[in-house]
């Protein structure tokens, strides 16, 4: 219910997490008619869906019912592409204690952190067919009860 109430486009395309942990994520994405390009491959746009997922629940398991809250957000994505993505496509995450780490300095110091997380995508033969490296800034929000 997540997906469709805060990614419609994301859960619209069929992405999907299949497995996760506080360590590790994993994340799928269709090659269907909502995922498709023209050249008969995955959209990037859609790949870029997936890895961002990737690594963003893995961020969000970290600043769940901290306190105080802590902020999250996305400011700057890298991507390379290796081959065409025809099938189902796997993107991967294991970055989950460099969000961790983040998140308690980010907490303990008061000043901002970012971590740039890497999510590996491969088909279903195993294959690399992309690599992302996600950048999240995390910040610590003010208490402001007295």
């Amino acid at each position: 219910m997540f997906l469709f109430t805060k990614l419609p486009a994301a859960w619209l395309a069929g992405v999907r997490v299949r497995e996760a942990d506080e360590k590790k994520c994993v994340v799928s994405v269709p090659y269907k008619w909502l995922s498709q390009n023209p050249f008969r491959s995955t959209y990037f746009a859609c790949l870029s869906m997936a890895a961002e997922m990737s690594t963003g629940a893995l961020a969000m398991a970290q600043i769940y019912k901290r306190n105080p809250a802590v902020s999250m957000l996305v400011v700057k994505v890298n991507s390379e592409y290796f081959k065409k993505a025809s099938g189902r496509s796997y993107f991967t995450c294991e970055d989950g204690e460099k969000f961790q780490q983040a998140v308690d300095e980010c907490i303990a110091t008061g000043e901002s952190r970012t971590v740039e997380a890497r999510s590996t995508g491969r088909n279903e033969a195993g294959e690399v067919v992309a690599e992302f490296v996600i950048t999240w800034s995390f910040k610590a929000k003010r208490n402001t009860t007295v």
